[in-house]
């Protein structure tokens, strides 16, 4: 076989990644992640994580993912970035394109997660960047003192508004249904509520975001069947998550109706030796302490997998 075949490699260095090779360099099992992003994923980029079994004042993602990330390199891992643009199976080895190359590996744990779910009006992609974004904990700190829209009434749309709240004067939240936050967030939302700095818009759907000189001025939007404006300084979008799975097409692994990837107990995809867990997989919770446990659970099954491939190829 060709000396350049490494043992395993994973695609994304999220928590379930970073928790699967600490769990797989530990019993000396050759590992490489490749990220095309930010090493801890949405993780790094969530300003407090507040219900992360071991931290009773909450961490901060950051924190969070560069603990994980330095454990996971203490035992071994190499982390590089790099973008997965494919996959195809070779039957005794598997085969990524990561950026325009290929890399060969008798495993593959695909842990890629999910990205930002974008709304779709005009707008949106001509200013992102420039009063659109998708980030509060990496772009808030512009809007200080300043108006802003937030769009989700999801948790994350209420968690990043609360984290907004210490920037701007005010936030219009545009809702297109109902409040679907936790009780917990609903509540720490209602003290900025009721002190004026932040107006909740029920059945309100966004319409267009509006610029002058290429900068957001406005958003225009329905609310309950009428025309509103909400003239603001930024918008931020948080209205749920896509998998990242869109470099799968044609691999061949099986994917559920929403385009996540579908495991068996073991956390193996129709494809022998190619595993997924965490936020991408068919069936996840959505959270970093399940997706922790997914990638430590893979990672056993990962050497299981190993041991007879090592058996069957000596």
């Amino acid at each position: 076989m060709d000396n350049s075949v490494k043992e395993v490699i994973m695609i994304g260095a999220g928590p379930s990644a970073l928790a699967a090779a600490i769990y797989t360099t530990r019993e000396d099992i050759d590992t490489t992640l490749y990220e095309k992003s930010a090493i801890g994923g949405l993780a790094a980029i969530t300003d407090i994580v507040d219900n992360y079994p071991g931290f009773p004042e909450g961490v901060e993602g950051l924190t969070l993912a560069g603990h994980l990330e330095k454990q996971a390199e203490r035992f071994g891992a190499h982390i590089e970035y790099g973008d997965a643009t494919a996959l195809r199976d070779e039957g005794d080895y598997k085969v990524a394109i990561i950026d325009g190359a290929e890399v060969k590996a008798k495993v593959v744990l695909i842990a890629t997660g999910s990205d930002w779910k974008k709304i779709g009006v005009p707008g949106e992609k001509e200013l992102y960047g420039r009063g659109v974004h998708y980030c509060a904990t990496c772009d808030g700190a512009f809007y200080r003192d300043k108006k802003l829209v937030v769009i989700g009434g999801g948790n994350s749309g209420f968690q990043e508004a609360l984290f907004l709240t210490r920037y701007a004067t005010h936030i219009d939240l545009l809702v297109r249904s109902t409040v679907s936050a936790s009780e917990i967030l609903q509540t720490d939302m209602q003290k900025f509520v009721n002190e004026g700095k932040v107006t909740i818009h029920l059945q309100t759907t966004t319409e267009e975001i509006v610029a002058l000189d290429g900068r957001v001025t406005a958003v225009n939007a329905i609310k309950a069947g009428e025309p509103i404006t909400f003239d603001t300084d930024g918008v931020f979008v948080f209205v749920g998550l896509l998998p990242n799975t869109q470099f799968l097409e044609g691999s061949g692994v099986e994917l559920d109706e929403r385009g996540l990837i579908k495991t068996n107990a073991h956390l193996e995809t129709n494809i022998k030796g190619v595993f997924a867990s965490g936020d991408v997989r068919s069936g996840a919770t959505m959270q970093i302490a399940s997706a922790v446990g997914e990638g430590a659970s893979a990672a056993l099954s990962i050497r299981e997998y190993l041991e007879d491939y090592n058996r069957e190829n000596m």
